[in-house]
């Protein structure tokens, strides 16, 4: 049972179209593409943006008074602009490009944290944090002396609201949370943990990478201080990414990192910083990267962030449905609020073994700790078997996902 192009919800067809790594084969079957929580494929626009600025606009940014450095500069402030948009950001200079979500977060703590952690100051977590949202806050509270508080999730994956207030103290000096889990799909209640903080003058910082393909993020709505994403989970390229923070945060925070164009003057003695938002781009960016982001970003949205999260929702309940059936598949992390990402596991299986039949049937899923060990450890399992939709995937797809997972029982039970 395929989508048509006649669905209320989307064009799925039309959609596949433009993504010419879909129609390639892998190991002789059609590609069935279910690792879109790593990442998320780029369509031929996308893909023909990037070429186009490789082929007659590539020039560095910032600095030259010639047409070509000129047109550069353009394209690159042109996507800083849409992303803004996308955001619905108060001002660009509040969007800072950076090499991804886990630069930005790491550009907060050791800008942000080293100027305001103090020996006994609290950062707040929870435990489906990403590495990427644990480990910087983990070096940074070492290096001040502070301590690292972990609000605990339920045994079905989710994250109450209550469970992180109640960890909010005369400490707590800053909450860096997810709003929707890489390795569950468990969507976190942010809004109300975003006023719960702010009522005690609390700043929020949200990892915001597996949320920006899947709902519709309105940074001044939601009342973030920080929110961070990372390009290639939006259909765009690899190696950029954004830090959304309000500039009264980002004006008050020192360079993480110096060098060029980041700078006012410079002299042997002393040197003075560049307004926002270089402030925080040292050297020469990722350009074509960039450019390529901005047009990922209006083309997500001539589709529809809300239509693209009302179809993966379409894609989750089918997909859990069945999966619930198997016998030999236990779902991990059964959230009543979920984006579309399913972890298992095939009993008896290793989560690794999953992996490697689906893809030779040509079936690509996710198989490990998803950069989560110690959600996986709060789980009891080393590792999980995932899959992640996305709106270029079909009903089929799931259904070809339990015939893998018949095949994958059938070998290892018999």
């Amino acid at each position: 049972m395929s989508i048509s192009v006649t669905s209320p919800l989307l064009p799925v067809e039309l959609i596949r179209a433009d993504f010419p790594i879909l129609g390639r084969q892998v190991n002789g079957n059609p590609l069935v593409y279910l690792d879109n929580a790593a990442s998320a494929q780029m369509p031929q626009r996308v893909i023909e943006r990037l070429v186009r600025y490789h082929s007659f606009e590539h020039a560095n940014v910032h600095r030259g008074v010639h047409t070509l450095s000129q047109e550069a500069t353009g394209a690159y402030e042109a996507a800083r602009d849409t992303v803004k948009q996308f955001l619905n950001a108060a001002e660009r200079e509040e969007i800072i490009f950076t090499r991804g979500t886990t630069e930005a977060i790491n550009l907060v703590a050791n800008s942000w944290g080293r100027t305001n952690l103090r020996a006994g100051d609290e950062v707040l977590i929870s435990e489906l944090e990403h590495h990427a949202n644990l480990v910087p806050w983990q070096m940074i509270c070492k290096e001040r002396d502070a301590k690292l508080v972990v609000a605990p999730i339920q045994d079905d994956g989710s994250l109450l609201a209550r469970d992180v207030i109640e960890r909010i103290g005369p400490n707590t000096r800053l909450v860096a949370i997810t709003h929707i889990s890489n390795a569950l799909g468990t969507i976190v209640p942010i809004r109300e943990i975003i006023v719960a903080a702010h009522a005690q003058g609390i700043p929020v910082l949200v990892d915001g990478a597996q949320a920006v393909l899947h709902t519709r993020v309105d940074v001044q709505s939601l009342g973030a201080d920080f929110y961070v994403f990372s390009g290639h989970k939006l259909c765009g390229p690899t190696g950029i990414g954004v830090l959304y923070g309000k500039r009264q945060f980002l004006e008050a925070m020192p360079p993480w990192q110096g060098g060029g164009d980041m700078i006012r003057t410079v002299s042997f003695s002393q040197t003075t910083y560049n307004d926002l938002p270089y402030k925080f781009e040292a050297g020469t960016p990722s350009i074509a990267a960039a450019v390529g982001l901005g047009e990922a970003l209006r083309y997500l949205q001539d589709i529809g962030i809300e239509r693209i999260a009302a179809y993966e929702n379409t894609l989750l309940t089918h997909a859990t449905s069945l999966l619930a059936e198997l016998p030999y598949v236990r779902l991990i992390g059964t959230a009543p609020q979920k984006a579309a990402v399913i972890s298992f596991e095939v009993k008896g299986v290793h989560p690794h073994d999953v992996g490697s039949v689906l893809d030779a049937g040509g079936i690509a899923i996710r198989a490990g700790h998803h950069c989560a060990q110690p959600l996986m450890k709060r789980l009891g399992v080393p590792a999980t078997a995932r899959a992640s939709f996305t709106f270029y995937n079909t009903l089929e797809e799931c259904e070809a996902l339990v015939r893998g997972l018949t095949a994958v029982s059938e070998l290892f039970h018999g």
